[in-house]
């Protein structure tokens, strides 16, 4: 345990900035190793020189990059296998609609309301969750809809609420072409990763 003293303003800062610091260099790449870290940070506040020629800085970065990106990739492999594989075997349900786009649907609660354009803005309630179930976001347990352009989300979601009237409530089955694609989403949703969303269509607000 640390026996710094946090009591001013200054080192609440200082604290909180290291904290940040360890949080995004803690698992920036594998064998990050704290005593290096820590090192590399007190030669910089002394201002002493580079421990490590800046060929051999080079070099390390270029060889933890490539590992890196060798490790990205196996992973997009894994979920996009995943993925495929789930949605194949989810399209033989007969409640479930496949769309030519790829996008599947499954209708929970059949509204009859209004249906959305692409111009239209809507309230809706939704889950999303990985297809292993991993839940990543849910305005239900925020307690509060979610308000948003059908133009300006992910293509799945544009193209099923063009479809839905007011009142429905969906299951979309989406594939990660039509979801955050080859890049991801922030660390809860991989590349290549398919997607499951419950959607109810509460309104049309402009």
């Amino acid at each position: 345990m640390s026996t710094t003293d946090f009591s001013t303003t200054e080192a609440k800062a200082s604290y909180g900035i290291g904290l940040q610091m360890g949080q995004q260099v803690s698992g920036a790449f594998p064998g990050v190793t704290i005593d290096a870290v820590i090192a590399g940070i007190q030669d910089a506040f002394a201002g002493n020189e580079s421990q490590v020629s800046n060929e051999d800085l080079n070099a390390a970065f270029q060889e933890i990059q490539k590992i890196v990106e060798e490790e990205n990739a196996q992973k997009a492999k894994e979920f996009a296998a995943e993925g495929e594989a789930f949605l194949a075997e989810n399209a033989k349900r007969d409640e479930v609609t496949v769309l030519d786009s790829g996008l599947q649907y499954e209708v929970i609660t059949e509204g009859s309301g209004e249906i959305p354009t692409a111009e239209s803005t809507v309230k809706t309630h939704y889950a999303g969750t990985l297809v292993n179930g991993q839940e990543f976001d849910s305005s239900y347990k925020r307690g509060e809809p979610a308000e948003f352009p059908v133009g300006g989300v992910i293509p799945g979601w544009t193209e099923a609420l063009q479809k839905m009237p007011v009142g429905s409530k969906w299951k979309l089955y989406v594939p990660y072409n039509l979801a955050y694609g080859e890049r991801g989403a922030g660390g809860a949703i991989g590349p290549y990763q398919a997607l499951v969303f419950d959607i109810e269509l509460l309104d049309i607000v402009a």
